[in-house]
């Protein structure tokens, strides 16, 4: 496996097998998929944080019974193009790269993603964009989890403890119920990482934010701010609150975004981020060829 921060080069189309598609929650699933031979090595060496875009248009829609009702008119759509999805976790087990993503049934194309099983193959083209740094001198990593963003930051703690033993890794991981959460029990435990939940309602761990919940863990713990590094990823209201409080400590930061992707390879321009240039200028980067991992002192929220 690559260094982390160290995008690999060799990505392309590839055809990957299904190994497995698995239900985690009530609309959460983990789907794997097992790469052999230019597809096993492209994605043996991907960074943690980086996604790949999946052909889901010749896909067929599950039964009409395992159709949610609000996406009973949603779901006759066409799917015209590919759609994005990051990494939960990637290991190698034989020859094969197995590459596992964790997806919410939210439209059209995430319904169809229920009916994938054992040995369908799909297209998938990736690895794309740039990951997460790690940087040096770094005693603790601190992730910070918002409903969804738990995928990447579950293929990074995962990385963080096979290579870097020596460096306290601790999720703070945020729902509005205990319901919302979506992994299992095991998805952060296969390396003992110090879990903390918060819960909107109280139904889990802290009650409240999962914002005010990493205000209370630092001040709880007796940390220099040059000895601590955030990865965040999740709604991006919580990603803005999340780089205010590094700031305000002067903690480094880095941040997953996310934004609506036709392309996923910087053709089309649709997914830009508005971030602050060195001169003091606004630029725009886009978040699948840039991103989708940046600097958080660098990102110009609008919310």
């Amino acid at each position: 496996m690559c260094k982390l921060g160290i995008a690999p080069k060799n990505k392309g189309m590839f055809s990957g097998t299904v190994i497995s598609n698995r239900s985690v929650g009530e609309r959460f699933y983990r789907l794997s998929i097992g790469f052999s031979d230019a597809g096993g090595e492209a994605f043996r060496g991907c960074v943690p944080g980086q996604f790949a875009q999946l052909d889901l248009s010749e896909v067929a829609l599950p039964s009409i019974d395992k159709i949610q009702p609000e996406l009973a008119d949603s779901s006759k759509r066409s799917i015209l193009l590919r759609r994005p999805f990051s990494f939960s976790d990637v290991r190698i087990e034989g020859t094969e790269t197995i590459v596992e993503i964790l997806y919410c049934v939210v439209g059209p194309a995430s319904l169809r993603m229920t009916s994938l099983s054992a040995d369908d193959n799909i297209s998938v083209i990736g690895p794309l964009g740039n990951g997460f740094s790690m940087l040096k001198k770094k005693v603790t990593a601190l992730l910070v989890v918002g409903g969804m963003g738990a995928g990447p930051l579950q293929h990074l703690a995962n990385f963080l403890k096979e290579e870097q033993p020596n460096l306290k890794v601790v999720l703070i991981a945020g729902a509005k119920s205990k319901e919302e959460f979506p992994f299992d029990a095991e998805s952060f435990c296969r390396y003992e990482i110090e879990t903390v939940l918060a819960t909107d309602d109280g139904s889990a761990g802290f009650k409240g934010f999962v914002t005010d919940c990493v205000l209370d863990w630092l001040g709880k713990n007796d940390l220099r701010s040059e000895d601590i590094i955030i990865y965040s990823c999740g709604p991006e209201l919580m990603l803005r609150r999340v780089v205010e409080i590094a700031a305000e400590r002067e903690i480094d930061c880095q941040v997953s975004m996310e934004r609506l992707m036709a392309c996923g390879i910087g053709l089309c321009q649709s997914c830009a981020v508005e971030c602050k240039a060195s001169s003091g200028e606004t630029v725009y980067k886009l978040c699948c060829k840039d991103g989708p991992v940046f600097d958080g002192e660098k990102v110009i929220f609008k919310l």
